[in-house]
């Protein structure tokens, strides 16, 4: 038996694949409902959203009947931001309680190639979604401090979606949110000690040159002031990345 919810996702798509290309906005008051209730200073609280997923699966729902590719870029930007962090944390429930995301997919799998991200056009994997989609099409460096592996080293989840309208301003704040602790970016004599991120995709930002000035941009005022003491001439070296889960 088709559950329900499966059923209307695929009605929907085949009204969208039988209507002429006009692509709606995505509305995100469910998940902004989500994260307004659940997530706090970046940690979300799994144990109450499992208790009632109604609202994300809703809002899953929604992006995955969606004409996603058809949205304007800056709508579809903010829609596939919010398709990876509503994934993430749908995946993370149907295993909780996981003391890291690296635990679910076996010991010889990945939680990143499973296929758990429905779109009208089929089910990707979050490689996907991030390597194929987000990262081809957007590239955009304050991608890697939107974006969350639900874990305790990646940039803190904001407690609100990401919306076409304020997408810079909330870009611009999730990469301050990334950069403003110690535990990502440090500097220690000449030597600055960041997030392993930076090195996983150093070229998105424009090589280690790039990676020093985005720091550099986002900081708070002491650590900009110190590199720029440095004449932006510092050693970059990556900090330990901790996985455990970003869950109360």
């Amino acid at each position: 038996m088709i559950p329900k919810l499966l059923l209307s996702t695929l009605a929907t798509c085949l009204l969208l694949a039988a209507a002429p290309a006009q692509a709606q906005p995505v509305d995100s008051a469910l998940f902004a409902q989500v994260l307004a209730k659940h997530v706090h200073n970046g940690i979300v609280d799994y144990t109450g959203l499992k208790a009632d997923p109604s609202r994300l699966d809703a809002y899953l729902a929604q992006l995955a009947a969606a004409d996603l590719p058809s949205l304007p870029e800056r709508e579809r930007f903010a829609a596939y931001i919010n398709l990876y962090n509503a994934a993430t944390i749908r995946l993370i429930l149907d295993h909780f309680p996981v003391a890291s995301i690296r635990d679910i997919g076996g010991l010889f799998g990945s939680p990143w190639k499973l296929p758990v991200v429905r779109t009208c056009a089929g089910t990707i994997t979050l490689d996907a979604l991030e390597h194929e989609i987000l990262r081809k099409q957007f590239k955009d460096p304050r991608l890697h401090a939107a974006i969350n592996c639900a874990s305790k080293g990646c940039p803190p989840l904001l407690p609100e979606p990401y919306e076409a309208a304020r997408l810079d301003e909330q870009l611009d704040r999730a990469a301050r949110a990334f950069v403003r602790t110690p535990d990502r970016a440090r500097l220690t004599g000449d030597t600055l000690f960041v997030s392993a991120i930076f090195d996983w995709f150093e070229a998105d930002f424009g090589g280690a040159d790039g990676v020093i000035a985005f720091v550099a941009r986002h900081a708070d005022p002491a650590l900009r002031d110190a590199l720029a003491a440095h004449g932006g001439k510092v050693k970059l070296k990556y900090l330990p990345y901790d996985w455990s889960l970003n869950g109360s």
